[in-house]
């Protein structure tokens, strides 16, 4: 990279802000998802709106590319940085900006843990709803870009649904304001176009969130079957009693083993277990807690298990979200991959699932979100093996095949990133993704702000969509035709 440039960066960010050394620089070649590489040509670690601005106006001015990354906890390659470009590193922005309890919102920087959101409201009886298995390591920043769920999406939703408003900086380097303190900002909703965008729209600064108000009660069941089948049928027979829990995750036996071995949950000896938590206020919970447990019954539950306290419900969870980063006990490598179907499907795919894992050699760990359909397959591997490690990316593409043939989508909440853009075709006409990609050049025209990622290549801004796709330079003239 020329050294010009990055003595300009040094000034923008100083000496301390800025990683050149290309063994320091290894730090950051990849996000959660480390079958793809690539290291930056420099990186920057910004402290401030008005330094990220700086970085991103030498960036347009120059026509450097550039890339912001968080904790890069994210599985689609979405962080992976450019080798020509600027990575922004946003960790150093950490700061809580403001809280204001009576409105319920908290203002913060794009690095701050999502935990630490909940934990920073906690003695007011607030918390943040979006809780991804990661929420000890991920930052805010990085689930606004990546739209992320978690256990209790089901009930409360995705990120989208409780961002007010966002401080951004556009790839030209303007300051914009998205939303703001409001529920319902008037205008069109460019802040709902920008969350999940995952960063090729704009780098964000500051944030302010919605917070609720803790239930008045919460309760949660553990219950085991012989059978994801059984557990499907669980799941199937609480949505349609009309009850909508604040979570309902399943565990195969795969990934519950992974977890005893890493964090001794205690969970029953089952081919499947299903973690149920209704919220809400006491003679509803109760009443319908009732309910819940009679149809886990009715669906062949070996086994029920109640939380009687904190502890133990907590003792629950810390099974749950250990599942991915426990894998490693059971298997040297392992892919996961991130699908969405219809909760009547459950059975179907996951019966796919396990033929597909007889056929390859590859053991198939499922753990997800079931009351919404979001499935993260875990397909192991052992990347010592010549040939494996493509054998099980080719097994988890099959997996996205089911899950469209069963109505569903390509990605949950993982996002498309580099890593999935080649099958988003698969879901979307050349028209939709024209549209889409109008879009993103209305907002990034020179294709400079995380390029690469989400939409299949080549598609450049500045080329006629539609049915005379040109690229840019054999444009000129036709657009008027068009």
């Amino acid at each position: 990279m020329d050294s010009r440039f990055i003595q300009d960066l040094e000034q923008i960010v100083s000496c301390d802000g800025i990683v050149k050394d290309d063994g320091e620089l290894l730090t950051y070649e990849t996000d959660g998802l480390a079958k793809l590489r690539s290291k930056p040509g420099v990186a920057v670690l910004p402290t401030s709106t008005e330094q990220v601005q700086g970085v991103i106006r030498l960036c347009a001015e120059s026509s450097v590319p550039f890339v912001a990354r968080g904790q890069g906890t994210g599985l689609s390659g979405g962080a992976m940085p450019h080798p020509d470009g600027v990575l922004i590193v946003m960790t150093r922005m950490n700061r809580i900006l403001d809280i204001d309890v009576p409105n319920r919102r908290i203002t913060v920087e794009p690095g701050v843990m999502n935990l630490d959101v909940s934990k920073a409201v906690a003695g007011d009886g607030l918390y943040y709803a979006p809780d991804p298995s990661s929420q000890v390591i991920c930052s805010i920043g990085g689930n606004v870009a990546e739209n992320s769920g978690g256990a209790h999406c089901l009930k409360y939703g995705f990120t989208v649904h409780h961002v007010l408003g966002v401080e951004a900086v556009l790839p030209d380097g303007e300051v914009v304001q998205f939303g703001g303190a409001a529920l319902d900002a008037p205008g069109l909703d460019l802040l709902g176009v920008l969350v999940g965008s995952e960063g090729t729209l704009a780098v964000v600064t500051k944030v302010t969130l919605n917070l609720l108000t803790k239930p008045a009660a919460v309760k949660t069941l553990l219950a085991a079957f012989d059978s994801t089948e059984d557990a499907g049928k669980a799941v199937s027979g609480i949505i349609g009693a009309g009850i909508i829990p604040a979570a309902v995750e399943m565990m195969d036996r795969v990934t519950i083993e992974a977890a005893e071995a890493a964090v001794h949950p205690n969970f029953p000896d089952a081919d499947a277990v299903l973690i149920v938590e209704l919220d809400g206020a006491e003679a509803d919970v109760t009443a319908l807690f009732s309910r819940v447990e009679q149809l886990c019954a009715d669906a062949a539950a070996t086994e029920i298990q109640i939380a009687r306290t904190d502890e133990q419900r907590a003792r629950f969870w810390q099974g749950r979200k250990a599942a991915f980063a426990a894998m490693g006990r059971v298997s040297p490598s392992y892919y996961v991959q991130d699908g969405v179907i219809p909760r009547t499907k459950l059975s179907e795919v996951l019966s796919r699932i396990e033929a597909l894992s007889a056929r390859s050699g590859l053991k198939i760990g499922n753990v997800f979100h079931a009351g919404d359909g979001n499935l993260h397959p875990l397909v192991c591997y052992d990347d010592r093996i010549e040939g494996q490690a493509d054998l099980a990316q080719n097994v988890a593409t099959e997996i996205l095949t089911y899950c469209l043939d069963a109505g569903g989508s390509i990605t949950g909440e993982h996002g498309v990133g580099a890593d999935k853009a080649e099958h988003l075709p698969k879901m979307f006409s050349e028209g939709d993704l024209d549209t889409m990609q109008l879009v993103r050049c209305a907002f990034d025209p020179h294709y400079v702000c995380n390029p690469g990622k989400i939409f299949p290549t080549p598609r450049l801004c500045g080329e006629v969509p539609g049915p005379y796709r040109k690229h840019p330079a054999e444009a000129v003239g036709l657009a008027e035709r068009v």
